[in-house]
């Protein structure tokens, strides 16, 4: 096999790995427990509540309305920002990370 052909595939089975990210910027951030019911107005569920309800996790709601939940390492950051977040509702975040399902396996998250 010459060089070019072994570059070719070496592209071509590295470029599902390159765009495998997805980030979801400037979207509301809300707590598990709370998803539902916050869902037609994300903008209203306050930092007091989100970090009351900090054991059943985080997670966005994305612009077509679906939730997705973090990871253990995303839900450890999202604590961390909603902590030192200034801002007492209208709670939004940029997040990237590995789209699984229903889960985010986060890479970055920033409010």
């Amino acid at each position: 096999m010459n060089r070019m052909t072994l570059l070719g595939f070496s592209a071509l089975f590295a470029l599902p790995l390159m765009c495998a990210a997805e980030t979801w910027t400037t979207v509301p951030i809300v707590d598990v427990a709370c998803s539902v019911k916050v869902k037609a107005d994300p903008d209203a569920h306050t930092r007091d509540c989100a970090l009351t309800c900090f054991k059943s996790g985080y997670g966005i709601i994305t612009p077509d309305g679906t939730f997705l939940k973090f990871n253990v390492k995303g839900n450890e950051e999202a604590v961390a920002a909603l902590k030192s977040a200034q801002k007492k509702d209208h709670l939004r975040v940029t997040v990237t990370g590995d789209r699984d399902g229903d889960t985010i396996k986060v890479t970055s998250l920033k409010m």
